[in-house]
């Protein structure tokens, strides 16, 4: 079995350390379409508009899924999001509560107050800096959080002293930027899975102890939300979470929506949303023209 490391080390010549470039060249050499081997698994690469249209749109329900990876599994309780979880019954009840509940025009309307009071605040505190040097990517990024944080978890985890909290501010952020980089790694076990148990570049470890601390703080904001609406009658969602929770005791789901899968997609949402809203902050004519 160990024989055959070797052979597939050396094959990794063809993509370097930006694989999205070594992919590119490698398309503009061998086609708009190709077939490749990462690892243990075969990749077909396509890099052309009538080939993203025919794999996208024309094909749409095949290629649906996506690989099962090892961030999938360690991050997102076993692929519970809408981001990971294999096409079926459960993505299209996903979709669905997200299309109708989550992200429906009346539903983000009424988060309109969020955004005008946080951006509000940005720009005082712009103001307010007059004078000093601003790391303008860091601010965006902070704005992008605090709405998100208060959509998604009903208050913002990104500022004040973290005093009474189960994450301070730096921790939250913290949590964040590793969730969104394990999300984006290329980790050999994900194409040689018999590699898995080595763990050879740490991902793995990684993964675990970031699954132990977000899975603590979501713990906590669950508990601190169904405290809040314990024995309200007719208790109105004040953010996306209430909404989910709401939706976990519908029975008349087609798939039950189970605790591990609200903390699910709590996670996912905010670190989609804030990636799609630094998006929208450096390419705005784009990202309008999308929706």
């Amino acid at each position: 079995m160990y024989s055959a490391l070797p052979y597939a080390l050396s094959q990794c010549n063809l993509i370097g350390p930006l694989p999205h470039r070594s992919i590119h060249a490698l398309s503009l050499k061998y086609g708009s379409i190709m077939h490749l081997k990462f690892g243990s698994f075969p990749v077909v690469v396509t890099s052309s508009l009538e080939m993203a249209k025919a794999v996208l749109k024309t094909n749409d329900v095949i290629f649906t899924d996506r690989p099962r990876n090892a961030a999938g599994k360690y991050t997102t309780y076993n692929y519970s999001d809408i981001t990971w979880s294999p096409y079926g019954p459960y993505w299209r009840q996903a979709r669905k509560i997200c299309m109708t509940e989550l992200f429906s025009a009346k539903r983000l309307e009424s988060y309109d107050h969020i955004r005008r009071e946080e951006m509000n605040l940005f720009v005082k505190r712009l103001y307010e800096s007059c004078g000093t040097t601003l790391v303008w990517k860091d601010r965006l990024l902070s704005l992008s959080l605090n709405i998100i944080s208060r959509v998604v978890l009903g208050k913002k985890y990104t500022e004040g002293t973290g005093e009474n909290e189960i994450a301070s501010p730096k921790q939250f952020n913290e949590m964040i930027g590793e969730l969104f980089l394990l999300n984006g790694v290329l980790d050999i076990c994900d194409s040689i899975p018999w590699l898995s148990f080595l763990d050879l570049q740490g991902n793995i470890k990684r993964m675990k102890a970031l699954s132990k601390k977000f899975d603590r703080f979501l713990e906590h904001v669950l508990d601190e939300h169904n405290e809040r609406r314990k024995g309200v009658q007719g208790y109105v969602a004040k953010d996306m979470l209430d909404v989910l929770l709401q939706l976990s005791e519908n029975p008349n789901l087609d798939v039950k929506l189970e605790r591990h899968g609200v903390k699910a997609f709590c996670q996912v949402f905010v670190i989609c949303l804030s990636f799609s809203r630094i998006v929208s902050f450096h390419f705005p004519v784009a990202s309008r023209s999308s929706h």
